[in-house]
Parts: C-alpha cells; structure tokens; sequence
C-alpha cells in the first residue's frame, strides 16, 4: 500500500437537462442522471445509487483484505445494500444503510472466525467510516461443500 495520504480524482460535466458525465483518469466514463425519486428516468446510477453501492464495494474490498491477511478460506461473498435517504430538520440525508451479506466458506472453516471478519470488514470500511449514518450489517455464513 501506498504511503498516506491517498488523492483521488474525479470530475463531472453536464448541460442544464440530461445526463452528467463523470470521469477519473483511468477509468471509463459513468453517466448519470437523478433517480426516479427525484423525477429523473431511473435508469442511470444516480449520486445515490453510487454512494449507496460504494459503501458495499469497500465493504467487499476490506473484508477481502481481513480474510487474506487472517488466512481465511472462503469461496464466495454477496451483498445486498438498502440505503435511507431521508428529510430531517430541513436537510436531505442518508439516515442509515442495512448490508446484508453471505458468506460462502469451504468445509472445514470456522464460521465463528468468518462472522468475526465480516463484522471487522464493516467497521473497518473507510467509505462507511466517513459518513454520518453508519450501516447496520447482517452477516450470514454459509459452509459450501
């Protein structure tokens, strides 16, 4: 890993209707536009759906992390992600996030050391860590012979 601290780099354009182009050196381009919620088509990511799936992309990528360094075997993880978006005292914000997560591990695993990773994961997810609402994790673990 690289020294501290980490820049990252990203950049946005858009017109006063339509889609939003975001960018990052590097990568492909992602277009945007508001969730239906907001009126918008539905149908791109939005600011929300990328926040929301952020948080359970680090939650994967730190849990990832946890299980090489800890040794742990495990076939499979997949994720389900609801994020709240609510209005409280005149503001807009996430309010809180439930991750549902299972873990397929081969026979023989402890289970008991794999729950313990995944709740290490959740609260040692950068991108969760810098938010207000926190995510509530449900982890299950699932022996894969």
């Amino acid at each position: 890993m690289k020294a501290y601290p980490h820049l990252y780099h990203a950049a946005a354009k858009a017109g006063p209707e339509g889609e939003v182009l975001l960018s990052s050196p590097g990568l492909e381009d992602i277009h945007s536009a508001p969730p239906a919620e907001f009126d918008g088509p539905g149908d791109r990511w939005s600011p929300e759906t990328l926040l929301t799936a952020a948080i359970v992309d680090c939650f994967i990528l730190t849990f990832r992390a946890i299980a090489r360094a800890g040794k742990l075997p495990w076939i499979s993880l997949e994720c389900e992600i609801e994020g709240t978006l609510e209005r409280e005292q005149g503001v807009t914000r996430f309010t809180g996030f439930r991750i549902n997560a299972r873990l397929g591990v081969p026979a023989g695993a402890d289970v008991e050391v794999a729950e313990r990773a995944m709740h290490k994961a959740e609260a040692g997810c950068l991108i969760s860590n810098s938010l207000l609402a926190h995510p509530e994790l449900t982890a299950s673990v699932e022996v894969i012979a």
